[in-house]
């Protein structure tokens, strides 16, 4: 009997951990999750700073909104009608409330304002900061995929959805199961973007066809890549892990299957990596060597062809009307 009692309360438990799990997942807490409510702190400053703004306006919010039905539920139980109720005149023309309701929202804007100024403040000095950036990433949207180019190494790179996902999605046999077993369906790619950690990147971002727009929500920013403009971006990664984007910007029938992951190393780590793109960069270039371009040989007994004339060139008439020579034709 206990047990059947008890069972109710077993599976409420074994929801509310299936629930809070996938918060404490990997991915940093940066993958979204089922039931999902709030936004997600981010990796940096910019995303952070979102975040907290976001969370003070929204406590300040839930208090007003619990003042404000807390006062309609008073109302309603103590002037109901079938109390006979009368109603309250002295206070709906209360001097005293008309001075409450008008200086308590001034003293919430002010304070909430307080914060909000510093943090914009803080993220117009790193926007603006004097330092130059590290380095420098390039990238070009098309559809429907992305180029990630290394502006000053020599290593580039197209980066599209992974072709597991691609083939699980236009297959039409796929069942539900592979689609679970499949880890980050439609959010992974054959080739991520790499990052050192801890390192100021500027982002230089355009596109070859139509508008797309990069977005990785952990970053906490994105920006437009429009054909013949070129918008720049910035961004500085203190934990590595990795954090997965997509394209934001309506683009064409395959929109939706353009993901972006960002893959931030250590700086030691990603100094490795690089130089292995570079050697591989390196081995692909000299691999492809220009074929010599050879005359075909005479046939015996025949005379060399002669050479044809060149013409003089033309000369202008106001040249001839001024004297000058004509130029000289190399021969």
């Amino acid at each position: 009997m206990n047990a059947v009692m008890n069972a109710p309360r077993v599976r409420f438990a074994a929801t509310l951990l299936a629930l809070a799990a996938p918060a404490a997942s990997a991915d940093n807490g940066t993958e979204p999750w089922r039931w999902q409510l709030n936004l997600i702190p981010g990796v940096t400053e910019t995303s952070q700073n979102a975040y907290h703004a976001h969370m003070i306006m929204l406590w300040i919010c839930v208090a007003i909104g619990v003042v404000v039905f807390a006062a309609m539920a008073f109302a309603i139980w103590k002037f109901r009608k079938s109390r006979n109720a009368v109603s309250d005149t002295g206070f709906t023309h209360s001097t005293v409330l008309e001075a409450v309701w008008t200086i308590v929202p001034i003293v919430i804007l002010v304070g909430s304002a307080i914060p909000a100024t510093r943090m914009v403040i803080s993220q117009y000095n790193a926007d603006h900061d004097a330092a130059p950036a590290e380095m420098t990433i390039k990238v070009t949207g098309y559809q429907w995929m992305w180029r990630y180019d290394y502006v000053g190494e020599g290593v580039g790179f197209l980066s599209r959805m992974d072709r597991e996902s691609d083939r699980l999605r236009q297959d039409p046999n796929t069942t539900q199961e592979q689609l679970r077993a499949k880890q980050h369906y439609l959010r992974d790619v054959d080739r991520p973007l790499v990052l050192p950690a801890d390192t100021r990147v500027r982002f230089v971002v355009t596109a070859d066809d139509v508008i797309h727009a990069w977005w990785v929500p952990a970053l906490g920013w994105k920006q437009d890549a429009i054909p013949g403009v070129i918008n720049e971006a910035w961004t500085q990664v203190a934990q590595p892990g990795t954090y997965r984007g997509v394209c934001a910007e309506l683009c064409g029938k395959d929109h939706g299957f353009m993901p972006i992951v960002v893959k931030v190393l250590p700086k030691a780590e990603y100094q490795t990596w690089l130089a292995g793109q570079k050697a591989e960069s390196a081995a692909a270039l000299g691999a492809v060597q220009p074929v010599p371009v050879t005359e075909p040989a005479a046939p015996e007994g025949a005379e060399p062809a002669a050479a044809e004339p060149v013409d003089a060139a033309p000369v202008d008439a106001s040249d001839a009307e001024a004297g000058a020579e004509p130029a000289a034709v190399a021969g």
